[in-house]
């Protein structure tokens, strides 16, 4: 008689049972061992409590982006983890995009309740990477939200709108758009009741507003147009909220921003920052000579050349803006040149 041929799955199902208990020991020892094998986290990651595989998160982001971590690369090599394991914990990270675009924050551990720091609340803070010269305190230490030198460089505006968004016991990373790495991590442990700018007084902001004024005017003087820029930046944003026409204060503090504004090179700003003091006041002459002197930069010699000339009807010895006006008449005859110089070309 002829047996038909048993089949691999048949013989594995007839198996001695003291076979496959040996296989089940040898498949325990091998996972003992490659548990034994696999790092932990680092102490960089221990410090501040990091989770290197929290269970789920969701990603917070107001805008639709494909991939959300894009340029997050070198975090495989610094926690000792896959490549493939770090793309998974990424992507169930909470990144949170400051809406100026100035960085992105990535939660590593979610705070609790859902206040956040405002205007006057004194926040204990771990903070741990701050480049050098950078002003910042590195450690344990107490920050209070709008005021302090330590808003005045770039590195304490991030920390300070970073802050805000943060609830208690929330630990972060600040990144740079376009930084492969973290580059500051932060850790909210408490902080006190602040308010809103909305619940402050009147008489509260406007003198709020004055400080800012003089500490910006302080540091313009000083050769720091960008700390200069940020503090009447500040002190604008609180009077902004007062009802129409607001104090007389606003002029000047929009006049001083745009000269900072065209020290850093943003000379569209500068124009627009003209344009809110000259709504007030048509005749303001330093906003119309620095609105010029955008407009120049900006290519629009007409309107740079109307501004000057302005000016100049007001008060004839203005030497600024019979040097500014020279310049723009020389830039005008050259774009006027090369004007020419196509239109021969063409119709030769």
């Amino acid at each position: 008689m002829e047996t038909s041929p048993v089949s691999p799955m048949k013989e594995k199902d007839t198996a001695q049972p003291q076979q496959r208990e040996e296989n089940a020991q040898r498949n325990l020892g091998a996972a003992t061992q490659f548990r034994q094998q696999s790092p932990g986290p680092t102490p960089e990651t221990l410090e501040l409590g990091v989770k290197l595989d929290p269970p789920s998160r969701t990603v917070e982001n107001p805008q639709k982006i494909e991939n959300p971590v894009a340029g997050f690369e070198g975090e495989a090599d610094k926690c000792h983890i896959s490549t493939n394991a770090m793309a998974e914990r990424l992507q169930a990270s909470d990144l949170w995009y400051c809406p100026d675009g100035s960085f992105v924050k990535k939660i590593i551990v979610r705070g609790h309740g859902l206040d956040k720091p405002k205007l006057g609340s004194q926040c204990r803070v771990l903070a741990l990477g701050f480049p050098f010269g950078s002003g910042m305190p590195e450690g344990w230490t107490e920050l209070t939200i709008g005021v302090g030198r330590w808003r005045e460089k770039t590195w304490g505006e991030l920390t300070e709108k970073c802050l805000e968004s943060m609830c208690q016991g929330e630990e972060a990373e600040i990144r740079l758009p376009g930084c492969s790495a973290p580059l500051v991590k932060l850790r909210l442990d408490s902080f006190t009741k602040g308010r809103d700018s909305w619940e402050l007084e009147a008489v509260e902001k406007e003198a709020l507003a004055k400080e800012e004024h003089a500490r910006g005017t302080e540091l313009f003087r000083a050769g720091n147009p960008q700390g200069a820029a940020r503090c009447y930046g500040r002190a604008l944003r609180l009077l902004l909220t007062l009802p129409p026409p607001g104090p007389p204060e606003k002029t000047i503090l929009y006049s001083n921003l745009a000269a900072c504004q065209l020290l850093l090179g943003q000379p569209q700003l500068a124009a627009q920052s003209c344009d809110r003091v000259l709504e007030r006041e048509p005749g303001h002459l330093k906003a119309l000579y620095r609105r010029g002197v955008a407009q120049a930069a900006l290519g629009n010699l007409e309107k740079a050349t109307a501004d000057l000339k302005k000016v100049l009807a007001a008060d004839p010895q203005n030497r600024a803006a019979q040097e500014e006006l020279g310049r723009v008449v020389i830039q005008g005859k050259k774009q006027d040149a090369g004007l020419a110089r196509g239109l021969r070309k063409m119709f030769s």
